[in-house]
């Protein structure tokens, strides 16, 4: 599990950064998109580190921030898509699946963190 959780959440950053790189280069969208790259490259970064956690305390740290970050990325991806959408750029085929993407990441994340706890 651990390695194909590796491989999906480095395509998920990568397929986020294949998405902003679509989108206008104006200051307005580079916030955004500055945000999006950031939070979904810390997913894979941070689930790879979790891999290397000194203890089962530090682990599940690991995984919350993993949680988050796929969170985090889940609201930047929505906005960019209300935004798009709003100026009628059509990358919603695009902005879909990776929303989706992040709700999964963050429910794995989730379910294994309540299953090293034993809830």
């Amino acid at each position: 599990m651990k390695e194909i959780m590796i491989k999906r959440t480095k395509k998920f950053a990568i397929d986020c950064w294949m998405l902003c790189s679509k989108l206008p280069k104006t200051r307005e969208y580079n916030a955004y998109v500055n945000q999006l790259i950031r939070c979904s490259s810390s997913v894979g970064a941070n689930y790879r580190a979790s891999q290397r956690a000194k203890s089962t305390a530090d682990f599940i740290y690991k995984l919350k921030i993993v949680e988050e970050e796929a969170d985090e990325s889940h609201y930047f991806l929505e906005l960019l898509s209300d935004i798009t959408i709003h100026q009628k750029i059509n990358i919603t085929a695009e902005i879909t699946p990776l929303i989706q993407e992040s709700d999964e990441i963050v429910a794995i994340m989730v379910a294994s963190i309540k299953k090293i706890k034993n809830i």
